[in-house]
């Protein structure tokens, strides 16, 4: 597994595309493993703070629970939104990353991250803060007409698929 560090170390400019297109929208989706095995979708908030993708929920909230019991994820951000006049091109594309969430309970670690993004100490409120290990990570875009994936694996590097 590797941390956001190793992607922007191995890839940079990969790196750079990818977090452009992930921080274009607040809202990103994340799959987590239900109890009974069954995929679960929901809503989340992740921020790239400093070496590390973070995420969190809201106390006591399905999804945490889920991650505490298996960590597995799979993250899905921006969702990209197009109208009726758009073409698929106009759009940074998307980003999606899977890996383990690795809970972090210590405040010390937990207050820089709530600073950098704006928040205030109340957000710790018994919040379940994670951090991700980060297994796969890709980018899905149009260039002209291609589908381009562009695939980032820890230890394989960076590698680019098309679709016409």
């Amino acid at each position: 597994m590797a941390k956001w560090r190793d992607v922007a170390e191995s890839a940079p400019e990969f790196a750079a595309l990818v977090r452009e297109s992930f921080e274009s929208h607040k809202h990103k989706t994340i799959a987590t493993v239900r109890k009974d095995g069954s995929p679960r979708v929901s809503g989340i908030e992740a921020y790239i703070v400093g070496d590390e993708l973070w995420f969190g929920s809201m106390p006591g909230a399905l999804k945490a629970r889920d991650l505490q019991r298996d960590p597995r994820f799979a993250l899905h951000g921006p969702p990209v939104l197009l109208g009726a006049g758009d073409s698929a091109g106009s759009s940074g594309g998307d980003t999606k990353l899977s890996g383990h969430a690795v809970e972090v309970t210590d405040r010390d670690r937990i207050a820089p991250m709530l600073a950098a993004r704006g928040f205030g100490h109340d957000a710790f409120s018994e919040s379940h803060f994670f951090t991700a290990d980060i297994r796969e990570v890709v980018l899905t875009r149009i260039e002209g007409p291609a589908m381009v994936m562009d695939l980032w694996r820890p230890g394989q590097g960076l590698r680019r698929l098309e679709r016409p």
